[in-house]
């Protein structure tokens, strides 16, 4: 039986939402084609009429999850004043909620490491779609110019990013929530701008050296001798 086209890009996108939920729960590696085919209700010999190799799937399922976290982040701020978004993107990713569902976050924390040591196809796909996220985080940054706030992103992202694995480590709830809350005051305290009203005071000019063979200022004169008034005036 021949499906149509339509039916086969809808079923492709079901393999590749599919396991992009799977990649997050549980890794590039422990995700089998086999078990990943059946859950999508599909035979494991259907693979192939979708993807050239299990690679091809890791990097689309990979950069669906990244496409939503963007999207969601875009989602925040359209609908936040432009001085709150970088805060709410913030406190809305180190928070327990996404902390506690890997399968519907973000991609980065839980595949980043992993990715690192994929092929260079691969490392590369991924850092595309990371560097889409640094320019997105970067428009969210007002009255800052464009170098400057992607520099700020870029490291708000590498400390969102790093906050997320070690609170889905840490020991216990209420360490875990405390390197969160330090994650988030460290992104937020560094993107606090500098108060308008504070007015620097202007650096006092040294005084220039005196040439050589010149003294400052005018040396003291003699006093003048007094005349002696003359007789009859």
């Amino acid at each position: 039986m021949r499906y149509s086209k339509e039916h086969k890009l809808e079923t492709h996108a079901r393999i590749v939402k599919k396991a992009s939920v799977r990649l997050r729960e549980k890794g590039a590696h422990g995700v089998g084609v086999a078990d990943l085919m059946k859950e999508a209700g599909l035979t494991h010999g259907g693979f192939y009429a979708h993807f050239d190799s299990r690679e091809a799937l890791v990097i689309e399922a990979f950069a669906y999850a990244m496409d939503r976290s963007t999207e969601r982040w875009r989602n925040l701020a359209e609908a936040t004043p432009p001085e709150k978004r970088l805060a709410t993107i913030v406190n809305s990713y180190l928070a327990p909620a996404h902390r506690d569902d890997p399968g519907s976050g973000c991609a980065v924390p839980t595949l980043g490491a992993e990715i690192a040591r994929e092929s260079p196809r691969t490392r590369k796909a991924f850092s595309a779609k990371l560097e889409q996220m640094v320019d997105m985080l970067a428009e969210q940054i007002p009255d800052v110019p464009r170098k400057a706030a992607r520099k700020q992103a870029t490291a708000a992202i590498a400390t969102m990013m790093g906050t997320m694995v070690l609170a889905r480590i840490a020991g216990n709830a209420d360490f875990s929530d405390e390197i969160l809350g330090a994650g988030r005051d460290a992104v937020l305290d560094r993107a606090i701008p500098p108060k308008s009203g504070a007015k620097k005071s202007a650096p006092k000019k040294a005084a220039k050296p005196a040439a050589p063979g010149k003294s400052q200022g005018k040396p003291p004169g003699k006093p003048k001798a007094k005349v002696p008034e003359l007789a009859g005036e």
